[in-house]
């Protein structure tokens, strides 16, 4: 715990507490630095004016031989071809550097057929201009170039599709949307491109100095006119970054890398280390937003920061306007472009797609960029499967994921880890030969927090596991010989989707709970006569088990022991008494509602689909498994969480709808009622199929308001819940979502866990029992309680 306490201390002051200076988190790029080192000083041309940025060349080969960017994997991409040459032309003007020299080119003559066989259908435009301006530059200081005799057919063809674009573009589109315009790549324009280069560079100069804030171009708009504003724009660079090596785009986009860093952080699984700057920099970027909305020609970028922007934004208690990022819906040509050049969009449709996993009521234009996204990025999975010059594998592989398996129904310590193991640093946008990425994002204390705040948290696991099974055993629950024995998978889905301020004896007091529901439930459909659940229900009702044996006693005697368990443990201002009789009013009602459909199983009793749905959203349980959490949060409302506000009734709803879904042909079996069969009885003249798109559009419609009773304060009893309390309502309509969402995961056997076996690590397991432990929680991710309440929570449950 000292050394996640020394990393989070470490990481504030290397991450947020440098955020005042963004331009620091982001990677020098070997190809704009190669074009600084080549300008002459004004004192003496001989020697370099920016002699620090060929001493970072000399200092930053990779051990391959090239310059430029690496793959996950450690390998050269393809910018290192560029990037490589216009590294080796700086050091053979000056003479300099002779052995890295021949090293760069014993990696073009053996590496530069593969790469560029290997992408050579989808070389993106900067790559066609780029490279053959740096093959020629090259030449012309005498680099002795040898291509294998395969890629000669390969170089003509690129240089014949750059010569093809100098033909058809102008050197500034009126209306360049979609990607920079052509002075943008000042740099690789040929001498035989004709055009005034001083009153060129003049007309487009920005107020900066720089030519459309690229530093290789404002670098040769500088070589070729002189332009004393340009040379102001260079010299500030290298006052910018230190380390002597330059961005690719100068300045940044300050709110940008925040964002990015806020993402990257919640991702990892450690944001409540940070809970306090990050609320400061979403307020920040909230109010700049509103002052000042996002300009850029740049599509794919603009895009990307919008729609995380309103995704970071909403899920923060933001009130933001989808129309913010869905703008691009009602421009056909835009569309149309994006629907061409999928592959140049794809990190802007995966934050479009994740921005919309948060619909309200109403928001047509959120459903309709939603599919716009998935739309897209299947297109790109199915046709990029192996080589994406836009993409990481590691985002490549978390897109695919989070396509399969909606954010609704995602678990949340599954989802962190996945994520830490993907290792997702993709570029913000791709530049001239040089990715525009962010050195913040590859942290490596950021990711030893991570890690270890992950193996802290397994200890804690294993310990709670145990208990739990333990507790079980007292109370002869996982021993009843009927029905579903789910004391792992209870806890399994508890400890994957939860991220609690108290957080051991919150998740054990939701276990608990569903264990007992799921215990009591079974007994209700399958095993108990109704003259015994008569007694039971009765039993409940009065909350008095005397007289009670076998299956019931047992029940009735392990919940009695939860609730008062929970009253003298709870934080909650209520009244231990108060507390108790409200505890004990939310199980009446579901014994009761299980009691009534029972009866209605064995009479035959068909209700109306209000009729059942009122007693469904109840016996499905998800109020009494939420709602006994919610006691260990502090309410500084004089309202009780145990009053059945919007945002419970519609969690119980979702709960209910999902269930019915993926449950129908069961219970059919069963002969029990489900919202699907009951609808379809109404409605005789249409199918099974029809019947279920009903209930889905239903479930739509629930989840939706849901999501906005959950992430705004608008709650119709002009009380709003707290948050701390509405995040409890969260992780359990999750779960509940995660086990129906393409099948009953919980009635399975098998199914849930044969996921979870695929992230065993063995060599954790000393015992039989850790086995066990581990093949499921070796997917957990989770945070430590915070500092302040370990022990205390520790205390509590023993």
């Amino acid at each position: 715990m000292e050394s996640i306490e020394s990393l989070v201390s470490e990481v504030k002051n290397d991450i947020f507490s440098e955020l005042d200076n963004v331009h620091a988190f982001v990677s020098p790029s070997a190809y704009d630095t190669a074009w600084l080192a080549i300008i002459p000083s004004q004192d003496n041309q001989n020697c370099p004016m920016f002699k620090v940025c060929l001493e970072w060349i000399l200092e930053n080969q990779k051990e391959g031989g090239f310059w430029g960017e690496t793959n996950e994997e450690g390998l050269p991409t393809i910018d290192a071809l560029p990037a490589t040459l216009a590294c080796m032309r700086a050091l053979k003007l000056w003479n300099s550097g002779h052995p890295n020299i021949q090293s760069g080119l014993s990696f073009i003559h053996a590496k530069a057929e593969i790469l560029l066989k290997t992408n050579y259908q989808s070389l993106p435009r900067w790559f066609i201009l780029t490279f053959p301006a740096m093959i020629e530059l090259a030449e012309e200081v005498g680099l002795d170039l040898v291509f294998p005799p395969g890629l000669r057919c390969v170089i003509a063809n690129i240089f014949l599709k750059r010569h093809h674009i100098l033909q058809m573009q102008e050197i500034v589109e009126e209306e360049s949307l979609y990607f920079p315009p052509l002075l943008s790549h000042f740099e690789t324009l040929p001498p035989s491109y004709y055009y005034d280069r001083q009153e060129t560079v003049k007309q487009h100069l920005s107020s900066d100095g720089s030519l459309f804030q690229s530093p290789s171009a404002t670098a040769h708009a500088f070589l070729s006119t002189g332009n004393i504003d340009c040379l102001k724009y260079l010299q500030s660079l290298l006052l910018k970054f230190p380390n002597n090596g330059v961005p690719a785009k100068y300045p940044v986009d300050g709110d940008l890398i925040k964002l990015c860093i806020v993402d990257h952080v919640q991702g990892l699984g450690v944001a409540e280390y940070f809970d306090q700057e990050i609320e400061e920099i979403l307020a920040q970027i909230y109010r700049n937003q509103r002052n000042d909305p996002i300009v850029t020609n740049n599509v794919p970028v603009k895009l990307f920061k919008e729609a995380l922007a309103f995704r970071l934004l909403r899920m923060n208690g933001h009130r933001v306007n989808p129309g913010g990022f869905c703008w691009f819906l009602k421009e056909p040509k835009i569309v149309a472009y994006m629907e061409k050049n999928s592959e140049q969009f794809i990190s802007a449709m995966y934050s479009v797609y994740r921005a919309t996993d948060l619909l309200f009521p109403g928001e047509t234009e959120l459903e309709e960029a939603r599919s716009f996204a998935i739309k897209m990025l299947q297109n790109s999975k199915n046709t990029n499967n192996d080589h994406n010059l836009f993409i990481s594998k590691g985002l490549q592989n978390l897109i695919n994921y989070e396509l399969s398996v909606p954010w609704s129904a995602r678990l949340d310590r599954l989802y962190h880890r996945r994520w830490i193991e993907e290792n997702q640093i993709s570029p913000l946008s791709i530049g001239k030969a040089s990715f525009y990425r962010m050195s913040c994002l590859d942290n490596k204390k950021l990711k030893q927090l991570a890690v270890q705040n992950y193996e802290f948290q397994q200890s804690i696991y294993i310990q709670e596991l145990e208990e739990l099974k333990g507790w079980s055993k007292k109370w002869r629950l996982s021993e009843m010989g009927f029905g579903r024995e789910k004391t792992v998978y209870t806890y399994f889905a508890v400890a994957s989707c939860s991220c609690l301020p108290y957080n051991s004896i919150m998740r054990l007091v939701i276990a608990k709970a569903a264990i007992i529901v799921t215990v009591a439930d079974d007994f209700y459909d399958m095993e108990g006569s109704l003259h015994e659940l008569e007694i039971l229900t009765d039993a409940v009702k009065r909350w008095d088990g005397e007289g009670l044996k076998g299956h019931s006693k047992t029940i009735f005697d392990a919940l009695d022991d939860f609730v008062n368990d929970i009253a003298a443990k709870s934080q909650s201002q209520q009244p231990g008494a108060t507390l108790v009789a409200n505890l004990k009013e939310i199980w009446r009602e579901t014994f009761v509602s299980w009691m009534v459909e029972r009866r209605w199983s064995l009479t035959g009793y068909i209700p109306s689909m209000d009729e059942y749905l009122a007693t469904g959203c109840t016996s499905i349980a998800a109020h009494t498994i939420a709602l006994p959490a919610t006691t260990f949060f502090n309410q500084n409302s004089s309202t009780p969480p145990f009053k059945h506000r919007n945002i419970t009734k519609l969690l119980m709803a979702v709960a209910r709808l999902a269930n019915d879904i993926h449950s129908y042909q069961k219970e059919e079996a069963d002969g029990k009622m489900n919202l699907v069969l009951l609808h379809l009885h109404q409605h005789p003249n249409l199918s099974i199929e029809d019947s279920v798109t009903y209930v889905k559009q239903m479930l739509e419609t629930k989840r939706k308001e849901f999501m906005e009773q959950v992430l705004m304060d608008i709650d119709s009893d002009h009380e709003d819940m707290a948050r701390s309390c509405k995040k409890i309502h969260l992780y359990c309509m999750k779960v509940f979502q995660m086990f129906f969402n393409s099948a009953n995961l919980f009635d399975s056997e098998t199914a849930l866990l044969e996921d979870i076996n695929k992230e065993e690590e063995e060599e954790e397991k000393e015992q039989r029992y850790i086995q066990d432990f581990h093949s499921m929680s070796s997917c957990w991710i989770s945070p430590p309680p915070p500092h302040e309440h370990t022990n205390k929570t520790r205390d509590q449950i023993t």
